[in-house]
């Protein structure tokens, strides 16, 4: 197996910052993102979920990784960070990325997808969790969140697999993805180096019988201690 990654990673940028400087600092970084296609054939795919402990004063971060396309889980790991940021809407990727990070040292497979349960660019900033931890990772990630964060949509029909556009102005950000029938969609955007659609489509691409496409669904289970 190769490691995914072979040598200290880059810091990006330092995590002790105070709101207002989180928030400009999220302007900044969304300038950085790819949003077109950027992605080789894809082998591993890494399923990522935050939880907390001990009163939220410890991050634990869960990563599954699994093949694709068979989605077998061959790897599974958790890592545990003391929580730097109280609870702030729209900066939880300050909150919640150091403990991800940990946790991605220590996997041994090379990853060539992050699916993060959480949002992309369907951000006020267009800063999502997966939006910024693909750029601490420099791989093309995607979000998929229980809840929409920001921007308009239609009525999505009922059928598995169905859509609608996520708009934010004239700004499309994002899909709302009917992931199972009779059941609330989910909202799927890219974060770095994918386009809407090949977001909308991984997502789809991995969806078992259940609400969550499998590897979010994975790590939140582990993330949970499910």
């Amino acid at each position: 197996m190769t490691k995914l990654h072979c040598a200290p990673r880059p810091a990006l940028h330092d995590w002790a910052l105070a709101p207002r400087e989180a928030i400009a600092l999220q302007r900044s970084l969304a300038q950085r993102l790819e949003r077109e296609d950027r992605i080789a054939d894809v082998e591993h795919i890494a399923g990522v979920d935050i939880g907390f402990e001990e009163g939220q004063t410890t991050t634990r971060a869960a990563v599954v990784v699994l093949a694709w396309p068979s989605l077998e889980v061959v790897e599974q790991v958790v890592a545990r960070e003391p929580t730097r940021m109280p609870y702030i809407p729209g900066l939880l990727s300050f909150r919640e990325i150091p403990a991800a990070l940990a946790a991605f040292d220590k996997i041994q497979h090379r990853v060539d997808l992050v699916m993060v349960d959480g949002h992309g660019i369907a951000h006020p900033r267009r800063l999502g969790i997966a939006a910024h931890l693909g750029l601490w990772l420099d791989l093309p990630t995607l979000g998929v969140a229980k809840k929409r964060l920001t921007g308009r949509h239609g009525d999505v029909p009922e059928a598995r697999g169905e859509s609608c556009d996520l708009l934010d102005g004239d700004e499309r950000i994002g899909v709302v993805l009917r992931s199972r029938a009779g059941v609330k969609p989910v909202f799927v955007s890219p974060g770095h180096r994918l386009t809407v659609d090949t977001a909308a489509a991984w997502a789809v691409a991995c969806l078992g019988r259940y609400k969550l496409p499998e590897p979010t669904r994975l790590a939140d289970r582990l993330a949970s201690r499910r």
